[in-house]
């Protein structure tokens, strides 16, 4: 099958039956931010704003490229946000001015001094 032909006619998720090395599985634990990322998945798909449908589909609508440079819960938050602008509710200045906020705090935090107990 061509690379072009192989684009067209293969989502990038769908590795079925093509040449590959053994899957590696490697247990480790999940960052903090691992774990918020999956509980945002079962907090949107709870209050029916994003399924695990529409969420597989958002992944797939990445890309080879993407799909292929991001890490498993790097694709789900890209995804989310490309589907909650697309639902518009989420705005591009919206979540940058939220992701300002974050970053503003966090350097606060990050320069006072540590706390000491008496």
């Amino acid at each position: 099958m061509s690379d072009t032909r192989q684009l067209v006619e293969r989502l990038p998720t769908d590795m079925g039956g093509q040449p590959a090395d053994a899957i590696q599985r490697i247990e480790h634990a999940m960052a903090p931010w691992e774990k918020r990322c999956h509980a945002l998945a079962d907090v949107l798909d709870f209050h029916k704003i994003i399924n695990t449908e529409e969420k597989r589909c958002g992944v797939e609508a990445l890309g080879t490229e993407m799909v292929n440079k991001l890490s498993y819960y790097e694709r789900w938050i890209v995804a989310f946000v490309n589907i909650l602008f697309r639902k518009e509710i989420l705005t591009p200045t919206e979540l940058a001015l939220k992701m300002q906020e974050v970053e503003t705090a966090r350097r606060q935090h990050e320069s006072e001094p540590p706390r000491t107990h008496v």
